[in-house]
């Protein structure tokens, strides 16, 4: 006879973890269920090559909320970060090199290098874009107002929002900017040296289908410096034993307080009966039953797979057909026989390789390399974005060895040339990443042991991001706050009854962030019966 919970989740990736987390904690009896062999979904660690520990997807963390990692107590099942310091350094063709510190007056000296102006621009810019943090972080974890719903219950979030907008006097106005402006354009009202703004202009166009001079790329920079580390603002930060260790101590967290986690288990349909949800079944022909289903799939996967057209009216489909799932990333894992030497740091003491190592020269460089991709083409020269996590945790890699994650930009989803991302072609790409550091790096190439590839179809396939997109759609204005994952659904609820998403399709979006999730599992207890 199949089990009965209070609710099911489909999906053991970490808003999954934390949507069930919350639920269990508030007494419901609650079962995730995972396709993979070990829970984590994009926030997973793999040992890819012997004796070699990646992350293989999401590789660093900050936007983590810190709510959850206290109301789940994740810290008592292995929760550990490990801060990087400096933050970033950027080689350049000329032979100089920026780093960013965690001391803003280091920072400024290194800005310094080149431009006094812009050194003395830099504070003011970090503190505009806390206070824009300071308005938008407590929007993280709730859902938006409907500006279409009249309910009691929305109206008293739309006047809160109102509220809040009117106490922030003329700075709304340079906030507003943030929402509407490319990340080049608005880099330029505060900067003039072209390495400032390059090296700023990444955190725009890390994971988007755009490139710096594309509308709302400005909104993606803010999305990716609000988050903190241990307190501290915009603070990125390593896991100790990689991603898979924050997924692993939700898993741990849910289990704790009596929840059910079962890996390998594809959920293939989420059964329907008079427009209501109650079950799930599984490819091997398992059934559960749920008084509420919880998706953290996106969209496409949900209600066009799972769910199924037939169960749906016409509209909603057609709403679900439009969301955008563009993706031109690549995430590349390695395996290093040594450490990288940068020319432009000959005799550093190794410090430089602690942060995100960027490769992008400059503007120019990098709406280049979209425009490859744009026009069908993987980016000739790519936009390169290198961790060593191995160089601050020593649980990562044999002694002496070093794990490296390249998220890269941008390959299309489907090539113009036709050609399958097969061996050939990801070799070929592979090799114009691996030129390009060996470029800054000479002898980089002689140092790889092992690599793997993984484009945006690899990306669908393994882990189920249609198309390769790492945020469940794209992060545009039309497809953020009350307009995500569509219009007319801006909380976790959907046109099924008990059907709730908690993946980032929904309100505040993607990264490791387990807001959604937090957010599902709030309008469900909210409503439970």
């Amino acid at each position: 006879m199949a089990q009965t919970y209070d609710a099911i989740i489909v999906g053991g990736g970490h808003n999954g973890l934390v949507a069930a987390g919350y639920l269990q904690r508030a007494g419901l009896s609650t079962l995730v269920l995972e396709k993979r062999g070990t829970v984590g979904g994009a926030c997973v660690t793999e040992e890819t090559f012997p004796g070699f520990k990646m992350s293989t997807t999401s590789y660093v963390c900050s936007l983590f909320r810190p709510e959850i990692i206290r109301d789940l107590e994740l810290k008592k099942f292995g929760y550990e970060v490990i801060e990087r310091n400096p933050s970033s350094f950027s080689p350049f063709p000329d032979g100089r090199h920026l780093m960013f510190w965690r001391d803003q007056k280091k920072t400024c000296e290194e800005i310094a290098k080149f431009s006094k102006k812009d050194a003395e621009a830099y504070p003011k810019f970090e503190k505009r874009l806390e206070e824009l943090s300071r308005f938008v972080q407590p929007l993280l974890d709730v859902a938006p107002p409907d500006p279409t719903n009249n309910s009691l219950e929305n109206l008293w979030g739309s006047l809160k929002l109102a509220m809040k907008v009117k106490g922030m006097g003329q700075d709304v106005y340079d906030h507003m900017r943030v929402f509407s402006m490319s990340v080049a354009d608005y880099l330029g009202l505060w900067f003039e040296s072209e390495a400032i703004k390059v090296r700023m202009a990444s955190d725009g166009v890390i994971g988007a289908w755009a490139g710096p001079y594309s509308p709302g790329t400005a909104y993606v920079l803010f999305h990716h410096v609000m988050g903190e580390t241990e307190g501290r603002p915009g603070v990125w930060g390593y896991i100790r034993g990689g991603m898979g260790t924050i997924t692993q101590s939700l898993s741990k967290s849910v289990q704790s307080k009596g929840g059910q986690v079962m890996t390998g288990a594809e959920v293939r349909r989420i059964k329907i009966k008079n427009n209501e949800a109650y079950g799930v079944e599984l490819a091997d022909g398992r059934e559960f039953f749920g008084k509420r289903i919880l998706s953290g799939c996106d969209p496409n996967v949900t209600f066009l797979k799972m769910v199924g057209e037939e169960s749906l009216s016409s509209d909603f489909v057609t709403n679900v057909k439009r969301i955008r799932y563009r993706s031109g990333v690549v995430k590349v894992n390695l395996a290093l026989g040594e450490l990288p030497k940068f020319t432009s740091m000959p005799n550093g003491d190794g410090s430089h390789l602690r942060g995100t190592i960027h490769i992008s020269p400059s503007m120019e460089y990098m709406e280049k390399a979209f425009d490859d991709a744009k026009h069908g083409m993987p980016s000739e020269r790519p936009v390169i974005e290198m961790t060593i996590p191995s160089t601050v945790d020593d649980t990562l890699a044999p002694k002496g060895r070093h794990v490296m994650s390249m998220f890269v930009q941008y390959a299309p989803y489907e090539r113009k040339d036709r050609r399958p991302w097969d061996a050939t072609t990801k070799k070929a790409f592979a090799d114009s990443i691996f030129r390009e550091v060996e470029s800054y790096a000479p002898g980089f190439t002689k140092s790889i042991e092992n690599y793997q590839i993984l484009t945006p179809v690899d990306l669908e396939r393994d882990f189920g991001l249609t198309g390769g997109n790492i945020f469940h759609g794209e992060m545009t204005l039309d497809q953020l706050f009350f307009m995500r994952p569509m219009p007319g659904f801006v909380d976790s609820t959907t046109p099924v009854k008990n059907l709730h998403l908690c993946g980032s399709a929904i309100h505040p979006g993607g990264g490791v962030m387990g807001s959604p999730g937090l957010i599902a599992a709030r309008k469900v207890l909210r409503h439970w019966n």
